[in-house]
């Protein structure tokens, strides 16, 4: 039995584990206004200069388009194959879909490092360094086992007999999927698509290897930043990257409220 003592005892331990998780990042956003001149916490002022200075300096800006760029890029052609597979392994009788599965979400076990430096080697062989839909399909893969988990749960709460019901009224199988499969798995489609270019748009490892000096993505700069220059614009370019996390999740949640409301 739960006592009053107990419940209050849980609460407690779950707010201060929720406080050590957030603080790192309420210390990251404070100082990202700060108007020192170098990082310090507290700020002795505040100032919007570091964000004025993050989106005036052309290196950054040119890193946050790259990293826009490939994780677009990243985000369509990993929801495309996901959704895909996972049609294809909700509904297909596969003999070996456990193991299609696993080896589909092996990016997700191995270590993003030793994944880095396998595709450096490969990539360096065919001159493939600084392409940037090159770093966008290397991004999907990582990104693939994300879409494939969220879609496949999407997909299975598809009633399987609205799909005969639409073949028994003479639509194609190319029809059923695009009229009936397409619409109703759409809201975890987008989900998919936005889990995925959070995945692409904050990878680093894989970027470190691949994106050279002409593609350098922003979590690269911020790399390259920390290692050559400690200053507080690193702090409001992580400040954009939380905001971005932040955003990216509440659309999720507004979808699926939409899709619960429906």
């Amino acid at each position: 039995m739960v006592t009053p003592l107990h419940a209050g005892l849980r609460g407690a331990a779950m707010a201060l584990l929720c406080a050590g998780l957030l603080a790192p990042i309420a210390i990251v956003v404070i100082v990202s206004f700060s108007g020192d001149g170098y990082l310090r916490f507290p700020p002795e002022s505040f100032s919007l200069r570091w964000y004025m200075r993050f989106l005036g300096d052309p290196r950054w800006r040119a890193a946050l388009g790259n990293s826009l760029a490939i994780a677009a890029m990243a985000s369509l052609l990993s929801t495309l194959l996901g959704f895909l597979a996972a049609y294809a392994l909700v509904r297909g009788g596969l003999r070996a879909k456990r193991a299609i599965v696993s080896l589909l979400l092996m990016p997700l076990i191995v270590p993003h490092v030793i994944t880095a430096i396998a595709v450096y080697f490969l990539s360096a062989r065919y001159g493939l360094i600084g392409i940037k839909p090159w770093i966008a399909v290397t991004h999907s893969v990582v990104a693939l086992p994300v879409v494939l988990v969220i879609l496949q749960s999407a997909l299975q709460t598809v009633d399987p007999n609205l799909e005969r019901a639409a073949m028994v009224c003479g639509c194609t199988r190319w029809g059923v999927f695009r009229r009936v499969v397409l619409p109703l798995a759409l809201p975890g489609a987008v989900s998919g698509a936005l889990f995925s270019f959070l995945t692409s748009f904050d990878e680093l490892m894989i970027s470190l290897f691949l994106a050279g000096v002409r593609s350098e993505t922003l979590p690269v700069r911020i790399w390259n930043s920390l290692l050559l220059e400690v200053e507080p614009t690193i702090a409001a370019v992580s400040s954009v990257l939380i905001a971005a996390t932040v955003l990216a999740l509440l659309a999720d949640w507004l979808l699926r409220r939409l899709r619960a409301a429906r």
